[in-house]
C-alpha cells in the first residue's frame, strides 16, 4: 500500500497553502509585533489578546465565524460579491485567510519576545548614528532578531501544516482545491481505509517530529554560542 494520486494532492495543496500562509503572516505580524513588543499604549492589552485568541478558541468556533463572515450574507462576503469576486467559503483564498488568522499567534508570538529580548540600547545607539526607522529595522532590529524569524516561521508553517478544524469549516472537502491532508486523513478513516490513513499520519507524525528536533536543536546551538 502506498500513496495515491489524491494523497499525494492533498500534501502538495498542505505545503502550498502552508508556504503562503507563513509569507504572509511573517509580513503581516513582524509590525504587529514589533508595536506589541515597544508600545506603552492601553490598546496592547487587548490587541495581544485578540492575537492570542486562536491559542484557546476551538478551531470550529474560529471557522464557523469565519464561515459566516465570509459567506454570502457576511460582511467579507458580501463585500467580494460587491467587488464581482463572489463568496470566499469553500474556496483555497478562503483557507488562506483562515491559516493567516488560526496560525497568527505562532509567528507573532516569537517575534514579539525576540523583538523585547533586544532591549532599547541597540535603538538607542541607532538614533545618534541619525538612522531612520527603516535602516534601524533591517540593520539593527532584523539581524538580532534573526532567531525569533526562524522559530516563527517554522511555528507557523508547522501549525498551518495540522491546520483541520478551520479548513474543514470554510473550505469543507474539495479535491484538488480545499482537501487538505488533514481532511484526507478524515477521509480514509470515514472510508475504513486504515491502511492509507495510517500513511498519510504517519507521514504527518515523521513532519511534526523532524520541525521541532530542528527547532529545539536550534535553541540549543545559539543558547551554547551565548
Amino acid at each position: 500500500m502506498s500513496l495515491s494520486s489524491a494523497d499525494f494532492a492533498a500534501i502538495w495543496l498542505t505545503l502550498k497553502l502552508a508556504s503562503l500562509t507563513t509569507a504572509i503572516l511573517l509580513v503581516v505580524g513582524t509590525p504587529i509585533a514589533l508595536w506589541l513588543s515597544r508600545s506603552r499604549s492601553w490598546l496592547r492589552g487587548p490587541i495581544g489578546a485578540i492575537v492570542a485568541l486562536p491559542l484557546v478558541l476551538p478551531p470550529t468556533v474560529i471557522g464557523f465565524y469565519l464561515l459566516l463572515m465570509m459567506g454570502p450574507n457576511g460582511i467579507l462576503g458580501q463585500f467580494t460579491q460587491w467587488l464581482g469576486l463572489g463568496t470566499l467559503t469553500f474556496s483555497f483564498t478562503g483557507l488562506v485567510i483562515g491559516s493567516v488568522i488560526y496560525s497568527m499567534p505562532f509567528v507573532v508570538q516569537p517575534l514579539q519576545n525576540a523583538f523585547s529580548a533586544i532591549g532599547t540600547r541597540p535603538l538607542e545607539v541607532a538614533a545618534t548614528l541619525r538612522a531612520n526607522p527603516w535602516d534601524t529595522f533591517f540593520s539593527v532590529i532584523l539581524p538580532l532578531a534573526r532567531p525569533g524569524f526562524v522559530t516563527a516561521a517554522i511555528l507557523g508553517f508547522a501549525h498551518t501544516v495540522g491546520e483541520f478544524g478551520v479548513v474543514l469549516m470554510i473550505g469543507g472537502n474539495i479535491p484538488d482545491k480545499t482537501r487538505v491532508v488533514s481532511v484526507q486523513i478524515y477521509d480514509h478513516v470515514e472510508a475504513m481505509e486504515y491502511a492509507q490513513a495510517h500513511w498519510l499520519a504517519g507521514a504527518m507524525l515523521v513532519f511534526s517530529f523532524l520541525v521541532l528536533l530542528v527547532l529545539y536543536s536550534s535553541r540549543k546551538t545559539r543558547a551554547g554560542w551565548s
